[in-house]
């Protein structure tokens, strides 16, 4: 897909935000969900959407959406560290098919990085749901 085209409100995030998929939450506020990434790339890649958007990607998203999603980002980025203690942080954001983009809801990905473990392939490799849970709640209980 390019970086032009119509919202489709059939995709996998806009239905976790409806409740009509599941997901493993890590923090949601007014702003932004975030939960944990079933195909993670490393141990603990959590995923943070804004909540009132029908932003594909970040270059069409509102100024007014954009501060809070970022504090969203920020906030669940810090938890992460804490909970986890990587070596590192990938923080990243993708726009269009091109780019790696594969879900046409505005996304920022956190991921757990450590010293000499190689990153994962995006969107390979479903994680085990138990283990997703139990780094949700690491990282949740350090959410400031």
């Amino acid at each position: 897909m390019s970086l032009d085209g119509t919202y489709d409100a059939g995709n996998i995030f806009a239905k976790i935000l409806r409740g009509e998929a599941p997901s493993v939450r890590v923090f949601e506020d007014e702003h932004v969900m975030a939960f944990m990434d079933v195909f993670p790339q490393a141990k603990g890649h959590v995923l943070v959407i804004p909540k009132h958007s029908t932003a594909r990607n970040f270059l069409e998203e509102a100024p007014e959406i954009i501060g809070p999603l970022m504090l969203g980002v920020q906030r669940v980025a810090r938890a992460v560290r804490a909970a986890l203690k990587p070596d590192g942080l990938t923080i990243s954001q993708f726009n269009g098919a091109p780019a790696g983009q594969t879900v046409y809801h505005l996304h920022f990905h956190i991921i757990p990085r450590w010293e000499g473990v190689p990153l994962g392939r995006h969107a390979e490799g479903m994680a085990d749901m138990d283990e997703l849970k139990d780094l949700a709640e690491q990282i949740s209980a350090m959410i400031a």
